[in-house]
């Protein structure tokens, strides 16, 4: 259901930007003490020249540094549009067919789905349509490089088939990258600049150093959960086509210019017309409008898609910690807006976009500043319920199963990384790719992470242990992807069954009845164990003294020392049962 608009004001009489200035300034001030946004800034071009450029507030707000429409901000996710854009150029050129499979361009490309592996194609990439749902924790620790990036999404999981649904994916953005620089045989990084960037005066920066080295960057700024605005770090985004460009409102108004007009920047034709329009028309439904002035959202190939007030519009949002911002263009009007913000998850930048459209429009303004701070204020107290209500859904009076020594250890994903579990007081703490703190018992054999402000931490996760048959502690499984089932961490071998010479120890030949079993080891070092009439079985490290049969799923061996000391007994832990072989020089 959408919500009705409220009190619209009368249509103006002169729909210049020039008569709107003063009400701007007003409505900006207004708008940034309500969401405690520090700096923002403006740009609007229309019929090809920049027409407004605005700054308000401080990029720097404890070295008291004023904001100007060359303050550098990370874009976030309007970098999509310039990812989208360069493949386009490839395909311009007939150096790529965006129709085609992605592994036609990287051929190591792997989904979980091999299915899907195949029938994945760039554009798929491009219109958020591959089945996978956003798995960000993957990126967002900032530990792996592209490549790795790539080789992780064969282990994780989808959530739909492709083509069925949008699911918003930067993981997807990075590999569009990849195909750029495999293309264009460049990194991802030149390409956009000299393809792109440089055409179009724009100074583009990429990375925390380069974010650093700007003698005019803005600082992030994030709100506490008792809405305190403090001072945030500057979190780089390793998906850097899907996020990572730096830059101004200025510079970014020529990148509107570009786009408005359909490729061409200063009489130059960088892109064909037809291509612009490709990326724009809506190709995925993205959802039902919230808000009755605007249409049904859809997906392009790099930009959203909607109408406001009947009025067709193109662009894209970015946000992240301590950034937000929008850019909106209105091709039929020729108009393109533009604002950033250094306060993440503050709607100042739909406030001012839409209060401009409506008065170039000619049109009565909607009150969206009164609108979105009610609906600001009743979202902060209801904050205070939702607290409450997580403290009543553990379940009291519980103990975990376990010491919490025996659940103290390594645990790993082959995409997620490693968790690793130590014991410090009386508390299991986590240390997971960077990130790390202690656990809360919440109930029986699960365990919650802190709220960490400022910190890449996933907040308030629920870590729960499981066992195996055995009761020996297993796994652990969180939720960092909420579309898909938890994310289980199986427990990495530890004791002495890492250890060659433990390993040397065991081998030799054990009885059990008539039965002789042979351990012997590899060339690798690791054991194999033969039984007769049965094959060759591997085994591999599990706990202390037990190897797991590489070839049966639940099958273990366990090899025990004797009173001397020495390796006297094979004990296999089986589903039907737990059955002896002794060292044949022992039984005999």
């Amino acid at each position: 259901m959408s919500i009705q608009s409220a009190s619209i004001q009368p249509a103006p009489e002169d729909t210049t930007i020039a008569t709107l200035v003063p009400e701007l300034d007003a409505l900006a001030a207004e708008a940034m003490a309500e969401w405690k946004v520090p700096a923002v800034t403006l740009a609007v071009v229309q019929n090809g020249e920049t027409v407004l450029l605005r700054a308000w507030g401080q990029r720097d707000v404890e070295a008291a540094l004023p904001a100007t429409p060359d303050t550098q901000f990370l874009i976030c996710s309007i970098t999509k549009t310039f990812t989208a854009t360069a493949l386009a150029l490839l395909v311009d050129e007939g150096r790529l067919d965006w129709r085609k499979p992605v592994r036609d361009y990287i051929p190591e490309f792997r989904l979980h789905d091999p299915a899907a592996t195949e029938r994945v194609t760039v554009r798929d990439l491009l219109c958020h349509h591959s089945g996978l749902p956003r798995h960000d924790w993957i990126w967002i620790p900032g530990d792996l490089s592209r490549g790795e990036m790539l080789a992780a999404l064969r282990h994780i999981e989808p959530a739909r088939d492709i083509r069925t649904e949008f699911q918003y994916n930067n993981l997807a953005y990075n590999v569009a990258g990849i195909v750029a620089e495999r293309v264009s045989g460049l990194s991802y990084e030149e390409f956009v600049r000299s393809r792109l960037t440089d055409k179009l005066h724009m100074p583009v920066g990429f990375s925390a150093e380069e974010h650093a080295a700007a003698d005019n960057a803005a600082v992030p700024y994030l709100l506490e959960r008792g809405d305190e605005r403090l001072r945030a770090k500057f979190f780089p985004i390793a998906t850097t086509a899907a996020g990572a460009i730096v830059t101004s409102v200025a510079a970014l108004a020529n990148w509107m210019k570009f786009l408005l007009a359909e490729g061409e920047f200063e009489g130059q034709r960088l892109l064909s017309p037809q291509l612009i329009r490709e990326m724009q028309s809506p190709r995925v439904f993205g959802g039902a409008p919230e808000f009755e002035e605007f249409g049904h959202g859809h997906y392009g190939l790099g930009f959203n898609h909607t109408a406001y007030r009947g009025e067709r519009a193109v662009g894209h949002s970015g946000g992240w910690l301590g950034w937000h911002t929008l850019m909106r263009l209105v091709p039929e009007r020729k108009l393109g807006i533009a604002v950033f913000t250094n306060n993440g998850g503050n709607v100042v930048t739909s406030i001012l976009i839409n209060r401009i459209h409506d008065h170039l429009a000619g049109k009565q303004h909607v009150p969206w500043l009164d609108r979105f701070r009610d609906m600001r204020r009743k979202t902060l107290a209801q904050q205070k319920s939702d607290e409450a209500q997580k403290r009543v859904a553990c379940k009291p009076d519980t103990r975990p199963s376990h010491e919490l020594a025996d659940f103290c250890g390594a645990y790993e994903h082959p995409a997620y990384g490693r968790v690793v579990i130590t014991l410090g007081g009386d508390s299991l703490h986590w240390a997971w790719r960077g990130t790390k703190a202690a656990l809360a018992h919440r109930h029986y054999d699960s365990f919650q992470l802190p709220y960490v402000y400022g910190e890449l931490n996933p907040d308030d996760l629920v870590v729960t242990f499981t066992t195996d048959r055995d009761g020996n502690i297993a796994s652990l499984s969180v939720q960092l992807e909420v579309l898909v089932t938890d994310i289980v961490f199986t427990r990495a071998p530890a004791g002495e069954c890492m250890d060659p010479a433990f390993r040397a120890a065991c081998t030799g030949s054990y009885t059990r009845g008539e039965a002789t079993h042979v351990v012997t080891e590899d060339a690798e070092g690791q054991l194999t164990l033969k039984i007769p009439f049965q094959p060759l079985y591997c085994l591999r490290p599990y706990q202390g003294s037990t190897f797991a049969i590489l070839q049966l799923d639940g099958y273990r061996v366990e090899f025990r020392r004797g009173p001397t000391g020495n390796i006297d007994e094979l004990v296999y832990h089986q589903p039907n049962g737990t059955f002896i072989a002794k060292r044949a020089e022992a039984a005999s």
